[in-house]
């Protein structure tokens, strides 16, 4: 083949505008590093937050994106702020955390990468999400479906709501302020959120029973360890 035809077919090639959210330089050279050699993906901004990597760019196809950020964003937050702007988002994370995966795989992100994964395989997903389609992992189809060794047990977005206040330590009469039922409603509600989870032979008689359902579930988040000093 000529150098012509080739010049003409790196002109009509796509190339993907890739932008990196990741407050971890090693990440980031990393990234950078696989995919600089391929032809069809550049890396063309990164920042430590959304809001950085908005300041320097919104002309990009696909933004990688951590799930802990130093600046306290949420994942949710930022799928949302970043498809606002129709930037498609590809989660990479160590997925140490069900309940920030969860959250991030429901606003609508392409796929959830682990950072363990090969050079091959994370270049593949980038490539993929980066031209709009979905990267079908395990992590992303468990966040979506939560843990397939868990029984579902079914819960309404209302019995979802009471469950997620109660659980995380509010009593019956703030839940019931905080949702405008009344507390007999919430307590009947409590009830049938308990055996729901019995019947699913996942009992949770008590309300500390309740706190480690719903983190099972990903309606709370699993607890941070404490640093010791």
């Amino acid at each position: 083949m000529g150098s012509g035809r080739v010049s003409e077919l790196a002109q009509t090639r796509t190339v993907r505008r890739v932008g990196l959210v990741e407050d971890h330089e090693s990440v980031a050279i990393g990234l950078a590093a696989m995919l600089g050699p391929e032809p069809d993906l550049e890396l063309v901004a990164a920042a430590e937050s959304v809001a950085g990597l908005l300041t320097e760019t919104t002309d990009l196809d696909l933004v990688v994106l951590d799930l802990r950020l130093p600046d306290g964003s949420t994942p949710e937050d930022n799928v949302t702020a970043l498809r606002e702007r129709g930037i498609e988002v590809l989660v990479f994370t160590g997925a140490d955390n069900a309940f920030l995966v969860r959250s991030a795989a429901k606003a609508g992100v392409l796929g959830v990468l682990r950072k363990s994964e090969s050079v091959a395989t994370v270049v593949e997903a980038v490539r993929r999400a980066a031209s709009g389609e979905q990267v079908v992992t395990t992590d992303w189809a468990a966040a979506i479906d939560g843990d397939p060794k868990l029984s579902d047990v079914g819960l309404s977005p209302r019995q979802e709501e009471v469950l997620m206040l109660y659980a995380s330590g509010e009593k019956a009469s703030r839940v019931a302020r905080l949702t405008g039922l009344s507390e007999q409603t919430v307590n009947d509600y409590l009830g049938r959120i308990r055996q729901k989870y019995a019947d699913a032979g996942r009992p949770a008689p008590t309300k500390t029973d309740l706190y480690k359902r719903a983190v099972e579930d990903g309606w709370l988040p699993v607890p941070e360890r404490q640093q010791h000093t």
